[in-house]
């Protein structure tokens, strides 16, 4: 009997051992695991997921998504020639004592130094054109010089542009852009010609000696595309053109000045070659230092099309509050998580170098969560996918299933202190077992005596 007795004690001894403590106010978290989930992009640009918050005691934790653009800006390297007029209507005063040759110049000047400031990938060289003041000349090659060869030194390109002189007559752009050709090197590289001029071309290579004539025409418009087809970047700036409506007095149409300039250059929305400015003397410098320049910018690496998404385990789901802490900085996201795909998508359609767009949302533990997932290491994310448009233009995808761990603990079991409800119920327990067992086993005793 008393075998029985403390059987009994010992089964209800296991029954309060077992009572689960598990809720909302008593469970623990943990961060088991905070891992940075990292996918490269290119040489230097990355995503990244990340906890970047522990509120443990609201049982809640913040993740953070970031895409960051680290690329460097590629500087423009090859080979310019910059093919300058300097003939005589240079010397025009276009702006209170300034010359167009002072305008053309100083801008070139400007537009050398800053091309070439730390670069060492990309030289200049320098050729002039009119014609030649020996009239016998004129329509040779000699309606060219060689101011300067390719160089990365801006301070001689500089000296040599401020001693071009300005004698030539009239305007052969052939001579300067044939010239021009034959100093660039056989390298396989960017190749530039920037014309800079302020005359319509009058004469060419062997013209047949008529000036602005349909020869001097075709032979300028071919030479202009010769280089195109050999695969160099053509960009021309014409200005000083008063009269455009003019008629050469040496045509025998009606054919203007404006006329012979669009069949040579063609438009600035349609150029024969590459990029082609037809501008005001007052617009000399925006357009050399500034439209110019900006042709020949640093290529930015520019990330494009990029998509996140980033997906939830199912008990993720069930026993979590989801929550953003803002909107992006850059781009869209979605507005839920997907009940679908367990999803969130952020969308950002570019990333400029030095951009970065960052995230961030909560996971809150729900107040009436499943007690099954205490003592599991959850996982906070189930993956991330990445895609994008690559600097050439490729699409990539990736994907990481790196991710920060969770885990909800019970508390370890105390036994009440006395004079508490449940001590007190539990005595009960006790004693009344107690009794019931003292009572059958003298019930019993009895009706073995008899």
């Amino acid at each position: 009997m008393k075998k029985s007795i403390l059987i009994t004690l010992f089964l209800i001894l296991i029954l309060v051992a077992n009572i689960s403590l598990a809720s909302y106010d008593t469970v623990t978290m943990t961060v088991v695991e905070e891992p940075v989930c990292t996918i490269e992009i290119g040489n230097n640009s990355s995503f990244e997921k990340k906890l970047v918050e522990k509120n443990l005691n609201n049982k809640e934790v913040t993740l953070q998504l970031q895409v960051t653009n680290e690329e460097t800006s590629l500087q423009p390297t090859g080979e310019i020639m910059l093919v300058i007029d300097n003939s005589k209507s240079m010397e025009d005063i276009v702006e209170g004592t300034m010359t167009r040759e002072d305008l053309v110049i100083e801008s070139a000047k400007t537009l050398v130094n800053t091309i070439l400031d730390g670069n060492e990938h990309l030289k200049v060289g320098i050729v002039s054109f009119s014609t030649n003041e020996d009239v016998s000349k004129e329509g040779t090659i000699e309606d060219a010089n060689l101011v300067s060869n390719l160089s990365s030194n801006s301070e001689s390109l500089i000296s040599a542009i401020s001693n071009i002189q300005y004698t030539g007559p009239r305007t052969d752009l052939e001579a300067g852009l044939s010239l021009a050709s034959q100093y660039f090197t056989e390298e396989d590289n960017n190749k530039y010609v920037i014309v800079l001029t302020d005359g319509v071309p009058n004469v060419a290579l062997d013209y047949d000696k008529n000036y602005y004539s349909d020869d001097v025409i075709n032979k300028t418009k071919a030479q202009l595309q010769a280089l195109d087809t050999a695969g160099y970047n053509v960009i021309t700036m014409l200005t000083g053109i008063s009269a455009a409506d003019g008629i050469p007095a040496t045509r025998p149409d009606d054919k203007t000045y404006g006329d012979i300039i669009k069949e040579i250059f063609g438009t600035e929305e349609t150029p024969t070659v590459g990029k082609f400015y037809y501008v005001q003397d007052s617009e000399i410098e925006q357009t050399i230092t500034n439209t110019i320049y900006n042709n020949l910018l640093p290529i930015e690496q520019v990330l494009k099309d990029i998509v996140v998404t980033d997906y939830f385990p199912q008990e993720i789901i069930d026993n979590f509050e989801f929550a953003y802490v803002s909107e992006p900085n850059i781009g869209t996201i979605s507005a839920d998580v997907d009940s679908e795909s367990n999803s969130i998508t952020w969308t950002i359609s570019e990333l400029r170098p030095g951009e970065t767009a960052t995230v961030q949302y909560t996971l809150s533990l729900k107040k009436d969560f499943d007690s099954s997932i205490v003592g599991k290491i959850l996982d906070t994310n189930e993956k991330v996918d990445i895609s994008y448009t690559n600097f050439d233009g490729e699409p990539v995808k990736d994907t990481s299933d790196v991710t920060p761990k969770l885990k909800l603990t019970e508390p370890p079991v105390k036994l009440p202190a006395a004079g508490t409800p449940i001590m007190i119920a539990l005595f009960v327990i006790v004693v009344g077992a107690i009794v019931y067992s003292f009572v059958k086993f003298n019930i019993i005793n009895k009706n073995m005596k008899h």
